[in-house]
C-alpha cells in the first residue's frame, strides 16, 4: 500500500469520525439540532455571567456580538433616525423606507434583549429585511431599558410610539389605515401588550401583530420547553429569571396582563397574529400557549414552530430556518397590511 492510498484512507477515516462526533453533538433527547446552531453553541457562544455584570456591560457585549457576526448587507431606499415625543422624554426611532412610494403600510418594531439590552443597531438587519421583503415602512423603537427603567416604562414607550405612528404617521409617508406591531422575544412581549392595551383603552387600531418567540408568561417557568431547554441553548431559564427581575418592580408584576399577556382575562377582538417559536427555545411552550389562547378566543392566528433551531434565529442567514421564518413573516405582513 503506497503513501497516497494510506493518506486517502486516513482522511476518509477522520472524516467519518468527525461526522459521527458532530452527529452526536446534534442529537438530543428532544430532536436534532441544526448544524449551524450546534457549532454556535459548541464553539462560539460563551454564556456570560450576566448576574454579576452591570446592564451597561451586557449591552456592550450584545452589540459586539452582532458586529462580530454580521448579516449580509440589505439595501433599502432610505433610513432615517428621528424621535417620537412622550411624557417621559423623546423616544428614539429609526425609520426604514423600502422604496420611494408614498403612503405605505407600516410595522412598528420592538427589539429583543430581555428588556435589558438591544437597541436600534441590533435590530437593524431584521428591520431592513422586513421593510424590503414586505414593501412596508418599518419604525424601529428604542424603548427605555431595565433595570434603570422598570415596568411599565418599556411598554409605555412601545404604546406611545404605536399611537404616534397611527396619529401622525402620514407626516412621514405612512398609510395609517394599515399598521402592524411586532417584535422578537421581549419585543414580542411588548407587541402583544400593546395590542391588549390598545383594545382596552380604545387606542390605535392595529391590523396585525407579528410575535417572534414572544415572552407571554413571566410568572412561572414550569412548562415543558422551559424544563427541556433549561440551559445550554443560548437563552437559559436563569437568564429569563434575571430579565424578569430586572424589568419588574416586584414579583407581583409578573402576573399583570401587560407583563404576561398570556394571563390576560380576554384574548378576543385582538389583531390577527403570526406567532413564531423555535424548536430548542425555553420560550417555545408559552409562545404556543399564547397562540392557542388567541385561537380559542376567536382571534385569527397562525402559529409555526421552526424545528432544530434556537432562540434568536429569526432572520439569521447562518441558520437554515432563519431566512425561512423571515420569508413567512413577510408573507403574513403582506397578507394583512395590503388590503
Amino acid at each position: 500500500m503506497n503513501i497516497f492510498t494510506i493518506s486517502i484512507a486516513l482522511i476518509f477515516t477522520l472524516a467519518i469520525v468527525l461526522f459521527l462526533i458532530v452527529r452526536s453533538w446534534r442529537t438530543t433527547p428532544h430532536g436534532t439540532l441544526g448544524l449551524a446552531e450546534t457549532l454556535l453553541l459548541k464553539f462560539i457562544f460563551k454564556p456570560e455571567n450576566r448576574f454579576n455584570i452591570p446592564a451597561e456591560d451586557q449591552r456592550k457585549l450584545a452589540k459586539a456580538f452582532y458586529k462580530k457576526y454580521p448579516e449580509p448587507a440589505v439595501e433599502v431606499a432610505k433610513v432615517s433616525n428621528s424621535t417620537i415625543p412622550s411624557p417621559t422624554g423623546d423616544i428614539p426611532v429609526r425609520v426604514y423606507y423600502p422604496s420611494t412610494a408614498e403612503k405605505l403600510p407600516a410595522l412598528v418594531w420592538f427589539h429583543g434583549g430581555g428588556w435589558v439590552f438591544g437597541d436600534l443597531d441590533t435590530a437593524d438587519d431584521n428591520c431592513k429585511n422586513l421593510a424590503k421583503g414586505a414593501g412596508i415602512i418599518v419604525v424601529s423603537v428604542d424603548y427605555r431599558l431595565a433595570p434603570e427603567h422598570k415596568y411599565p416604562a418599556a411598554m409605555d414607550d412601545a404604546y406611545t410610539a404605536t399611537d404616534w405612528v397611527k396619529k401622525h404617521g402620514a407626516e412621514i409617508g405612512i398609510d395609517t389605515n394599515n399598521i402592524a406591531v411586532g417584535g422578537d422575544s421581549a419585543g414580542g412581549n411588548l407587541a402583544a401588550a400593546v395590542c391588549l392595551r390598545a383594545r382596552a383603552e380604545k387606542g390605535p387600531n392595529i391590523d396585525f401583530q407579528l410575535l417572534v418567540y414572544p415572552v407571554t408568561d413571566a410568572s412561572n417557568f414550569d412548562r415543558a420547553s422551559e424544563q427541556n431547554f433549561k440551559e445550554g441553548y443560548l437563552l437559559s431559564v436563569q437568564d429569563m429569571d434575571y430579565f424578569r427581575t430586572a424589568y419588574a418592580n416586584s414579583a407581583s408584576d409578573y402576573s399583570l396582563p401587560y407583563f404576561s399577556p398570556l394571563l390576560a382575562e380576554d384574548h378576543s377582538q385582538l389583531p390577527p397574529a403570526f406567532v413564531i417559536t423555535a424548536g430548542f427555545d425555553p420560550l417555545k411552550s408559552e409562545g404556543k400557549a399564547y397562540a392557542n389562547k388567541l385561537d380559542a378566543a376567536g382571534t385569527k392566528v397562525t402559529y409555526k414552530n421552526y424545528d432544530g433551531t434556537i432562540h434568536a434565529f429569526f432572520g439569521k442567514s447562518k441558520f437554515t430556518q432563519g431566512p425561512i421564518a423571515m420569508s413567512d413573516a413577510v408573507d403574513q405582513l403582506k397578507k394583512y397590511l395590503f388590503n
